[in-house]
């Protein structure tokens, strides 16, 4: 994968986190994407709210919508860009969903569980560790999020 194909991924993941955040959702987004064609196959952004959802994760959104359009729930070979460290939640589904890389913004040192708080991944009930890249516009990521946040504390 090259990095303008790892930035055009994230930045079709921070696409749907901001299309979340106008719809009032924390925004956060996710693409599900095939390596081997470099095609996105699914994109999702969060919406418990509209979805009266507390899974309502992009990441878990993405992950669903990807096992449905490829009629597995197995998503074997397939990486996941989101744009925030995913949480504890959603790195189980992710392993569950065999993915085999993930790719995110921002560290979420409060809710996240890849680099932060479990660390799901190193866990050994993990049956399941996906490659992991952090970081990748990683500061256009914590802007929105920080901008959404600011923007309901006036």
């Amino acid at each position: 994968m090259t990095d303008a194909q790892e930035i055009a991924f994230m930045r079709a993941a921070l696409a749907e986190a901001q299309a979340a955040a106008e719809a009032g959702e924390v925004p956060v987004g996710a693409v599900v994407v095939d390596p081997a064609s470099g095609e996105i196959i699914v994109a999702a952004g969060n919406a418990p709210i509209a979805n009266h959802d507390p899974t309502g994760h992009a990441e878990i959104r993405a992950l669903r919508k990807a096992a449905e359009k490829l009629g597995n729930y197995r998503l074997n070979g397939l990486d996941l860009y989101v744009t925030l460290e995913p949480c504890v939640m959603c790195t189980g589904a992710i392993s569950f969903a065999r993915i085999r890389r993930l790719v995110f913004g921002a560290d979420d040192p409060k809710g996240g569980a890849v680099l932060h708080g479990p660390k799901f991944f190193e866990q050994p009930t993990c049956h399941w560790r996906p490659d992991v890249q952090s970081g990748v516009l990683a500061d256009q990521a914590a802007n929105l999020l920080k901008s959404f946040f600011a923007a309901r504390r006036k």
